[in-house]
């Protein structure tokens, strides 16, 4: 029944303002409903994301109402901090992880790399890829560390296999 997510909405106090700030993102307009509403195609006539003006933005943080991650091709999230900074964003910390690289999220069946930043608002908004976890290592750590571990699980993975 459910394919994936259409549409999701976050309060903003100025939308030409955040307008402008998610097209820099890469989104595009669709259309504004009476100077209060605008609609942004994330991905065109797939999914997205709408931007309302609201009393109500000044509400606490909490992912469960004011956060939305964006999926990511890997070799765009690898260079994320780079190309936010480069574009006028700000990553910010997050999980005890500041802003330098990316970093992962792993349970033992999946693994996700991510970046997080805020837009004008203080939404709380990230980037994110699923990355293969073959060991089925588990734990948060940077992308570097990540890699470093993976590159000697490979090697120890290869060891055994000359000895099989």
């Amino acid at each position: 029944m459910i394919k994936g997510l259409y549409e999701a909405h976050l309060p903003v106090r100025n939308l030409q303002q955040s307008i402008a700030f998610y097209e820099g993102l890469g989104l595009s307009l669709d259309h504004i409903v009476n100077d209060r509403l605008a609609f942004l195609w994330i991905v065109k006539e797939e999914s997205w994301l709408g931007l309302w003006v609201a009393d109500q933005v000044e509400l606490d943080y909490h992912p469960s109402i004011r956060h939305i991650a964006f999926q990511v091709e890997l070799e765009a999230l690898t260079d994320a901090v780079n190309w936010l900074t480069a574009h006028g964003y700000t990553p910010r910390k997050a999980f005890g992880f500041e802003p330098t690289e990316p970093f992962v999220i792993a349970l033992a069946h999946h693994a996700h790399a991510k970046i997080h930043f805020n837009d004008p608002d203080g939404n709380s908004l990230e980037f994110i890829c699923p990355v293969a976890n073959p060991h089925r290592i588990t734990g948060t750590m940077y992308w570097s560390d990540w890699l470093r571990i993976n590159a000697q699980a490979e090697g120890e993975t290869d060891e055994t296999s000359d000895h099989l």
